[in-house]
């Protein structure tokens, strides 16, 4: 028995509240995980977990247990690493990020990294909700917006600027707003996901300035957002890199220039631990190394 694979299953486990979810984690079996554990038990001479066919729970034993496996394996990871440089990354990378911007900030810039660390591997989910790293397995995650939960680590690596936005044609039918109020009148397409929801907040000379928009198109896709505003549909307040391309073709015109929609900062997010692998900090320096030197972020 691999102590430490068996270690590893366990905390897993408990993580993410199922055996099958660690099995397709590890590219194994189910029944693989579950003698893993029961391999535990039997070495140890209690019983961890207590199982239902809906749940995992810890016995007392199996808490304290599952504190010390944590630290174990934090210790073991860091010994590992102390014995490469930071050139010497390795590793799945386990990534997550907002559909649009994995597709359009991301993955474009990933042939670059892997060319410089080839010994990491990315394995990238991209999903316009809120991802629960622990329970998704995720190394670290790239979220746009204030970060409110101070159980993770933050690091900001760059800015998103937004604008206000439509296309010609919507602006020769309906008219260019001059002031935020006046968007009362005309079709906006809300992105649900945003915090604020249908209150877009701009800055003006005098302050902030709050309007309650609406329309007759709203969705929770950042795609649906893009498709909706090259479609005609309406006026949206979006991240500049959105349409940085149509707006240098003047496909798109920007409105309300004097009225800044609020910027929202990039952060790169991950657990808390005493050890962070030399992955996640080579894939934090890069991007933002990289969003540094590009204008839309």
């Amino acid at each position: 028995m691999d102590r430490i694979v068996c270690m590893q299953s366990f905390v897993r486990a408990i993580e993410l509240n199922s055996f099958s979810a660690v099995a397709r984690e590890q590219q194994t079996t189910q029944p693989t995980i579950s003698k893993q554990i029961a391999a535990l038990e039997k070495q140890l001479g209690v019983q961890l977990l207590i199982r239902s066919t809906t749940n995992l729970s810890l016995t007392e034993e199996g808490k304290k247990y599952y504190q010390y496996c944590q630290q174990i394996l934090e210790t073991v990871a860091e010994a590992e690493a102390s014995l490469r440089g930071k050139e010497q990354a390795i590793g799945i990378l386990r990534l997550g990020c907002s559909v649009l911007f994995g597709q359009m900030q991301i993955v474009p810039r990933l042939k670059t990294f892997i060319s410089r660390y080839p010994d990491v591997k990315i394995d990238l989910m991209m999903a316009d909700y809120f991802v629960n790293i622990v329970e998704e397995g995720l190394d670290l995650c790239i979220r746009i917006g204030n970060i409110q939960d101070n159980s993770l680590i933050s690091h900001r690596i760059g800015t998103t600027r937004r604008v206000t936005v439509a296309t010609k044609r919507y602006f020769e039918q309906a008219g260019e707003p001059q002031t935020p109020e006046e968007l009362v009148h005309h079709h906006c397409i809300v992105y649900t996901r945003l915090s604020t929801g249908n209150e877009w907040h701009f800055q003006g000379k005098d302050g902030i300035i709050k309007v309650q928009v609406g329309g007759q198109f709203q969705t929770n896709s950042s795609i649906a957002i893009r498709a909706a505003v090259l479609s005609d549909l309406g006026i949206a307040v979006v991240p500049v890199w959105m349409f940085g391309d149509e707006i240098n073709r003047g496909d798109l015109k920007v409105v309300l220039s004097d009225y800044q929609p609020t910027s929202l900062p990039i952060h790169a997010v991950y657990r808390r631990s005493r050890f962070y692998p030399a992955k996640i900090t080579c894939f934090i320096d890069f991007l933002a190394e990289e969003f540094k030197l590009d204008p839309w972020v």
